[in-house]
């Protein structure tokens, strides 16, 4: 499925490069999509190197926690939850901590750190994944619930608006919210029918329950604070859990007796091969996307709904939004420059501006997951996770 949706991003692109030059005079068209290749083949290569510093980082923390065996305790405390889930993982594998850990950080919207930790539960679930070059049901499970977590904390938007001069720089958390969790119970939903998992047990309703309880403790104490508050609250305690990680990894492995200092560079050394071998699926799919943008095939779409929202005399308050929600499965840059711009041309608290920054903080960028998650262990043939990442980001967009 992933190469047929590759070749044809390319060939319907170079269909609309030829409307374009044909029938719009847009003599310019075929540059641009040259020079867009160029600059995601480029821009593949920038990424990589940046995941380089925060793999080997992370993979030494990972490294000190499996020899104090901290993951263990993290994977036994979630493995009742992890079993009805993933039955084709085994109890209390170490997969399930670092899981944790990167669904943690995605809700935190801690990006940075997520990234690493999401590879890491990746490479945890393709040692136990009996075909290699095809995703498990667990790896499936596992990407979509990433791509669609609930983001408990959107500190980035909440910064970008306030630099624009927002009132309410915060205005958007309960609405992301809501988007989020119906983004995630849309993408959980469609994964559990399609494996056949049943969720109506006792123990995932126990643990669905204390999520629930957690998370409406959480959502009370925010909207205690007020929109300043509230922003250098994200901020802090997204900071403060970060490090504080940290200091509980390397504290437990000096507890254990472990040679911190050896065993972090021993882990550390995997993080840039790691960072590297993600350059051809990035190459890949960045320049899939770039064409598809610089054909002008998103602006046909755009026009085609326009149209037919004008036919049913439909309010179009919402179409200078699409371009931002368009592009939001295929590149999270992609989708921030347009949010930005129309928050620019509309005012950041404008209908318009309101709902670019909430679409922006709805779901993650499914391809670029699927890209970098997949290609990271080499695996091929992704099954149902297209199908059912996309599902949920059109959930969360809705």
């Amino acid at each position: 499925m992933l190469s047929k949706i590759w070749f044809y991003f390319f060939f319907v692109s170079f269909f609309a490069a030829l409307y374009q030059w044909l029938f719009l005079s847009n003599t310019e068209v075929f540059s641009q999509i040259v020079s867009s290749l160029f600059d995601s083949a480029k821009l593949s290569v920038d990424i990589a190197i940046g995941l380089v510093g925060l793999m080997c980082f992370w993979l030494g923390l990972f490294r000190l926690a499996e020899k104090a065996n901290l993951i263990h305790y993290l994977a036994k405390g979630l493995s009742p939850l992890f079993r009805q889930l993933m039955p084709g993982v085994p109890q209390n594998h170490k997969s399930h901590g670092s899981i944790t850990m990167n669904l943690a950080a995605n809700m935190l919207g801690l990006d940075n750190a997520a990234t690493p930790l999401g590879l890491k539960a990746m490479q945890d679930l393709q040692e136990v994944n009996s075909e290699k070059q095809t995703a498990s049901n667990a790896q499936i499970l596992f990407l979509v619930l990433n791509t669609s977590s609930v983001t408990l904390v959107p500190a980035t938007l909440f910064m970008y608006r306030a630099q624009l001069g927002s009132n309410e720089p915060a205005a958007i958390y309960l609405p992301i919210l809501i988007a989020t969790t119906v983004s995630t119970l849309v993408g959980l939903g469609s994964v559990v029918l399609i494996q056949k998992i049943n969720l109506f047990n006792r123990v995932v309703l126990l643990y669905a329950l204390s999520f629930a309880i957690l998370l409406s403790g959480f959502v009370f104490l925010c909207l205690k604070l007020v929109n300043e508050d509230l922003s250098q609250f994200s901020t802090l305690s997204g900071n403060l859990i970060i490090f504080s990680i940290v200091i509980l990894f390397l504290s437990f492995a000096h507890y254990k007796k472990v040679d911190v200092y050896n065993e972090f560079i021993e882990g550390a050394k995997d993080g840039f091969q790691v960072a590297v071998s993600l350059i051809p699926y990035l190459v890949a799919m960045l320049a899939a996307i770039g064409v598809l943008r610089a054909s002008g095939v998103l602006e046909m779409v755009l026009d085609g709904i326009a149209y037919i929202a004008d036919l049913f005399h439909l309010n179009t308050d919402f179409i200078p939004v699409l371009p931002t929600a368009l592009m939001k499965p295929f590149s999270g840059s992609g989708a921030r420059a347009m949010m930005l711009d129309t928050m620019n041309n509309y005012g950041v608290d404008s209908f318009q501006g309101l709902l670019s920054g909430i679409v922006q903080g709805s779901t993650e960028t499914t391809f670029y997951v699927l890209a970098v998650y997949f290609g990271s262990v080499g695996i091929r043939n992704v099954r149902h996770a297209i199908f059912c990442g996309l599902l949920a980001d059109a959930a969360g967009i809705v």
